[in-house]
Parts: structure tokens; C-alpha cells; sequence
């Protein structure tokens, strides 16, 4: 079983690739803590795979996906064979080893732990990657991603292939609580006159922060995922002013057709 969470594709397509070769389940976190269940059983198999693949928000792990693993509960004795992958533009700082504390909170350990370097998709701080770049970090992840499918069919364990970066524990250890206490809200978000009303934005949405009536209009939670201002179809959706002249990115696992991602 992999459960993941994704904005804009990137860890869905990381995701989506392990488990068609491990012939595993997939699971979307976003659509489990929708379901608002106090805890989420899982029954698992001795050396079952039990994997997790979101992406890096800040350096460290989204808060809707620790959330998650705070209500995750492994039913059976058994010992399943865990991983964990987060997708990143460049460096995840300390968030394999936050991740790895929650988890061993709940009892599991991790086997194997990866790092997918994937092209941009925060605009909010940096412009998305130049073409060429994008398709080099693509190439390079699927080249990665079998590498790591290999491991995972090996059940090799202690195997951590990570991108840290320079001084992760300082970057993770400030950033990250400024991001989570200060930008998981949607008040600079806004729409131009661009906008159709298709409502894909609020389709795409993994809170459901969204509601359009025909434009949208957010509430006050937001996870940052950015789906709803990369995926426009218009580019209508901006964040504050600093928005406008970037470019936008998802991945084309969700272009053709709209895939269903919370």
C-alpha cells in the first residue's frame, strides 16, 4: 500500500510509478483525511510495502501529511517493509528525519527513504524551471525512480538516498515553523478577469478551500499545495502581486485527461 499527497502531480507520478511495478495499492492521503476519521486502520502483511511519497514543503514534511500519519495505525503484528519519498525542486533538508520520527512515534521504522529532485512548482518563492531544466530533472527522475523501485523490490534496508542540501537542520529548523504558522492560509490569493468559471480549481483543491460561484473564492485553511494556480487553465489565479509574469507547472500525468489527484 502507498499513500501520497500531490498539488501539481509530481509526487503522484513518483507515486503511480512504484506502485505499478510493486503492484501495490495507491492511496491519497488528502481523500483519507477528508473522510475526517479519527485514526486509519491499515492490515498489512508480513513485509508488506507500506510507502509514503509527498513533496517538500519548506524542508520539511507537509502538515496534512504528518496529520495523517498521526492517525495512521497498523492493525496486525506484522512488520511491513517501509519507505518513504518526498519530491523536491532541489534539497529536502531535514524532512526525511522529521518524517521518520513521526512514523517510529506509531511504531513503524523506516527501511528506505528517498529524495526525487523534480522540476519547480512554488512560485510563490521562485519561477518555474527553464524547459530545458525541467525535462533534464524528469529524465533524471525516471532514471532514479527505477533505481529506487529496485531497492524497494530488494527490500534492501538502511538504503537512504537523500538530498539534504547545505545546512539542512538550520534551514528546516527555521523555515518550517514560520511556513506552517504563517502561510498555510489563502488570504493572498485572488483571481483576475481571466477567469472562465470553469472550477477547476475547485475540483483540484485537497481541502476543498475552494468554492466557485463563477469565480472562486477561498476560505481561510490552505495546505500550499499550489494546484489551483498552477493548474489554471487561464492563469487567472494569482498570490499577491508577485505572481503575475511567472510560469506555471504540473506534471503531464495530470493533463491528458484531468486525473482525479485528492
Amino acid at each position: 500500500m502507498i499513500f501520497y499527497f500531490t498539488g501539481t502531480g509530481n509526487s503522484l507520478y513518483a507515486a503511480k510509478t512504484i506502485a505499478e511495478v510493486q503492484g501495490e495499492q495507491l492511496v491519497s492521503i488528502a481523500m483519507e483525511m477528508d473522510g475526517r476519521h479519527k485514526e486509519f486502520v491499515c492490515e498489512l502483511k508480513e513485509n508488506e510495502v507500506l510507502g509514503f511519497v509527498f513533496p517538500v514543503y519548506a524542508w520539511g514534511p507537509p502538515r496534512i501529511v504528518l496529520d495523517f500519519i498521526g492517525k495512521l495505525k497498523i492493525s496486525s503484528g506484522n512488520k511491513p517493509y517501509a519507505f518513504s519519498l518526498c519530491t523536491c525542486g532541489d534539497e529536502e533538508g531535514c524532512t526525511t528525519k522529521i518524517f521518520k520520527k513521526a512514523l517510529e512515534r506509531k511504531g513503524i521504522a523506516l527501511d528506505s527513504s528517498f529524495t526525487l529532485r523534480m522540476p519547480n512548482n512554488y512560485i510563490l518563492g521562485f519561477d518555474v524551471d527553464p524547459k530545458k531544466v525541467e525535462k533534464e530533472k524528469l529524465d533524471n527522475a525516471a532514471l532514479k525512480l527505477q533505481k529506487f523501485n529496485k531497492v524497494i523490490s530488494d527490500r534492501k534496508t538502511g538504503y537512504f538516498d537523500l538530498v539534504s542540501g547545505k545546512h539542512p537542520g538550520l534551514k528546516t529548523a527555521i523555515v518550517n515553523p514560520l511556513f506552517n504558522h504563517f502561510a498555510l492560509n489563502a488570504k493572498k490569493f485572488s483571481v483576475d478577469d481571466t477567469c472562465t468559471g470553469c472550477g477547476l480549481c475547485e475540483k483540484v483543491c485537497p481541502i476543498h478551500t475552494i468554492s466557485v460561484d463563477k469565480r472562486p473564492v477561498w476560505s481561510k485553511a490552505c495546505t500550499q499545495c499550489l494546484a489551483c494556480i498552477n493548474r489554471c487553465p487561464v492563469h487567472a489565479i494569482q498570490y499577491g502581486n508577485g505572481t503575475k509574469k511567472k510560469g506555471r507547472y504540473y506534471h503531464q500525468i495530470l493533463a491528458h485527461p484531468i486525473c482525479e489527484t485528492n
